[in-house]
């Protein structure tokens, strides 16, 4: 059976304007116009002007001690001091992920400041493909027979009590360093130095493990500050990777450290305090300015050692050496790991698409998938793919059947709205290693359990976010704008916002009523890969100017891009190779399709004009076969624009209608029409009329709530999928009977 993507509903995640002051404000620090600037800003909540100027400038911002970590960072800081002054043998336990490494690679320089590198200080990361993530029993025990008495993890750790008690047996103390969720009890270690024992809204809070690492380094520096020779301004480089590379949001004092990081990540090019951070940024053509010389070059050639030789240990030298000629050769190899990631990744990604082909996707809330021949390596990468495509939190397993049980080991990833850590976590009875955070995880689990599995997944999420919960996906943009107002100065006017990430997205611009010129697709192929690259250029137009704007559309040809004219979702980038401004495609609709819930109500009469077909007559392209899910949710959710475009038109012209036209106009009965009305409330909106037979809305303060749009919905889309079922399969009954009866007159007369 095949199937093709779900078409994600537009909206608008920055309807609101903010006050002048604000904008004013905003313009003091903005490096070119600044009301755009402001209106996003507003509408992602950074709306304290007291924090405004540290949020776009670090240097006006206040940095959180590492002393705000308590009790934890003391005891952490005394077992040093007492390692430091017997003079015992430490290791650093790291994991072979971008952050793990950096944050290795952190702790061996801030460490190393205060023990013998050579005699004394030494670090252990695991192998990805034999090991995976977390401390183990094999490891411990090899160091413990080295003459480790210390071993400080990094990235890792807060949850391997197994491994922790077998090193309390063998004498060997653990201080964790970790930012992965904890577990009820903390784990029997000397320090558990984590952010999630924080409250949410610390500016800590969301530290990924580099972060945490460097905050034990500035304590140690702060107790021992006669032993340091090397600034503890000079790790901020590997820390911005580390932050920047892992799936962290980008706010507080994380925000901070990545900027700083940046600045530091600049400097590499000049006057490089890290010669293996410049051959990396050499290697991909970068120039150390911007966040996405990290996120597109530095860490996925990081990620790619592990991913490929399962071995990541070398790239701790690669980041810390002060070698120019061996940190070449290390970079070199790390750039051809990482072409053949892309190799493996694009090869397993055709394989799960085969085997999406063969599901019925209606019904799957949660894609479970396994393969003996998939890599583990890259399990994670293509997760995130298919979860971003398809709008399912996603888990790709290799099924190892030489294992003794038989296990499935792999990645998952999750979607925008869903902790993925607790939906599998609920189901631990099953696993047998597990670890993550909200957005992405590592599990393995006997293959016997497999099944089990993915059925008790889904039914909990069907339980959590209704039947019909996210199939459909939403995609978010943040301003109107048209091809005359792309180029140098919107661009810099949002590159203030940088760094950008989880908490803190890429702006994304809707341009109206467009059309694409000279459009032209092309393969690329890398010189000495197998790998080829489709991707689309075109130049963007509309009327608001007589030259069009450059673009390009990864992964698709020409063909794809509608002949006329069409809505486009863009992002706005500088490309460095080029020297030139232009916009990277994400999504295109031809004009006059319904995208989001501004476009539902235009005029009066769109509300008092009503269909003369009864309700429950069956519309002409009803067939004999019941309505797929997929197309019950699809009209579920354009019943809800609706409602919300009726909504924002009565409140804008305060106008009165009648309760009966307009739910003859949405085609939904008492229930779901009462149903939508209590959802609206939490979108913002007032019922004030006194009479029950009229309604009038009016616009309020949204209540308070974390739940994204679609969850808001939920209750409304179940309810009206639920009517729309019944209502069609009273009707298909009926047409069936009649057509029965009809064939049985006819059968009569015959005879």
């Amino acid at each position: 059976m095949e199937w093709s993507h779900p078409s994600p509903l537009w909206h608008c995640s920055t309807p609101d304007s903010p006050p002048d002051e604000f904008t004013r404000s905003v313009q003091q620090y903005a490096a070119a116009g600044g009301e755009r600037l402001a209106r996003l800003l507003w509408n992602r909540q950074q709306r304290d002007l007291s924090q405004l100027q540290g949020f776009l400038d670090s240097r006006h911002y206040q940095p959180t001690a590492a002393a705000a970590f308590g009790a934890e960072l003391q005891q952490a800081i005394a077992r040093l001091q007492r390692a430091i002054a017997h003079q015992e043998a430490v290791a650093i336990w790291g994991d072979f992920d971008a952050d793990g490494v950096t944050a290795t690679s952190v702790l061996w320089e801030g460490l190393g400041q205060f023990f013998d590198r050579s005699q004394q200080l030494s670090y252990y990361i695991p192998n990805r493909l034999t090991e995976s993530h977390g401390l183990n029993h094999p490891g411990i025990e090899r160091l413990a027979a080295a003459g480790v008495s210390l071993i400080v993890t990094c990235d890792t750790g807060s949850t391997n009590l197994a491994e922790i008690e077998r090193a309390a047996e063998l004498g060997v103390d653990i201080i964790v360093t970790d930012h992965h969720t904890l577990l009820p009890q903390r784990p029997p270690v000397t320090a558990l130095i984590n952010p999630r024992n924080l409250a949410e809204d610390h500016p800590l809070y969301h530290l990924s493990g580099v972060a945490v690492a460097y905050k034990l380094v500035e304590g140690l520096y702060e107790a021992l500050p006669e032993s340091p020779q090397q600034p503890l301004e000079s790790l901020l480089d590997l820390v911005a990777i580390g932050l920047i590379a892992d799936l962290v949001e980008l706010r507080g004092d994380c925000r901070y450290l990545a900027q700083r990081g940046l600045q530091q990540l600049r400097k590499q090019m000049t006057d490089p305090t890290h010669p293996g951070v410049k051959a990396l940024l050499q290697h991909c053509k970068r120039h150390g300015d911007r966040p996405t010389d990290i996120s597109f070059g530095i860490g996925p050639r990081i990620n790619a050692v592990s991913r490929v030789y399962g071995d990541a240990s070398f790239c701790v030298e690669l980041l810390t050496s002060r070698d120019g000629d061996r940190t070449e050769t290390l970079a070199r190899q790390a750039d051809e790991a990482n072409a053949r990631r892309k190799e493996v990744q694009q090869r397993v990604l055709y394989s799960v698409q085969q085997q999406l082909q063969q599901i019925d996707l209606s019904t799957e809330t949660v894609l479970v998938l396994s393969d003996p021949q998939w890599e583990v390596g890259v399990l994670g990468l293509v997760a995130g793919q298919i979860a971003s495509e398809w709008g399912r939190p996603t888990l790709l397993l290799c099924e190892d059947h030489q294992s003794d049980p038989p296990l499935a080991k792999g990645s998952a990833r999750s979607v925008a709205g869903l902790d993925l850590y607790e939906l599998v976590n609920s189901q631990a009875h099953l696993l047998h290693r597990f670890g993550g955070h909200p957005f992405a995880a590592g599990l393995s689990l006997p293959l016997e359990n497999l099944p089990l599995l993915r059925e008790a997944l889904n039914q909990r999420l069907i339980q959590q976010l209704g039947r019909f919960g996210g199939i459909q996906p939403i995609l978010n943009y943040d301003l109107e704008v048209t091809v005359a107002d792309l180029g140098q100065d919107l661009f810099r006017e949002l590159k203030c916002l940088e760094p950008c990430g989880m908490g803190n997205p890429v702006p994304r611009l809707r341009v109206r009523n467009c059309w694409f010129e000279g459009a032209r697709h092309r393969k690329l192929k890398v010189k000495g890969q197998k790998l080829q690259y489709l991707i689309t250029s075109f130049r963007l137009r509309d009327d608001s100017c007589d030259q069009g704007f450059p673009g390009m559309w990864w992964g698709h040809y020409q063909d794809d891009l509608p002949a006329g004219r069409c809505d486009v979702i863009v992002e706005l980038d500088l490309n460095s190779q080029r020297s030139q401004y232009e916009v990277r495609l994400i999504d295109v609709r031809p004009v006059g399709v319904p995208s989001q819930e501004e476009e539902v109500i235009v005029s009066p009469a769109d509300i008092t004009s009503t269909s003369n077909q009864d309700s429950l007559s069956p519309p002409e392209s009803l067939s004999s076969e019941p309505m797929s899910i997929a197309a019950l949710e699809a009209a579920s959710q354009q019943t809800w624009l609706t409602l919300i475009g009726i909504a924002k038109y009565l409140s804008r012209t305060q106008e009165t209608h009648l309760r009966t036209v307009i739910q003859e106009k949405l085609g939904v009965g008492d229930r779901p029409f009462e149903i939508g009305l209590q959802q609206l409330s939490q979108l913002g909106y007032s019922l004030n009329s006194p009479d029950p037979n009229l309604i009038q809305i009016r616009e309020t303060q949204p209540q308070e709530s974390d739940r994204p749009l679609e969850q808001l919905a939920q209750p409304f889309l179940e309810a009206v999928c639920e009517e729309q079922f019944r209502q069609r399969y009273m009707i298909l009954g009926t047409l069936k009977n009649s057509s029965s009866r009809s064939g049985a007159d006819s059968n009569k007369s015959s005879r």
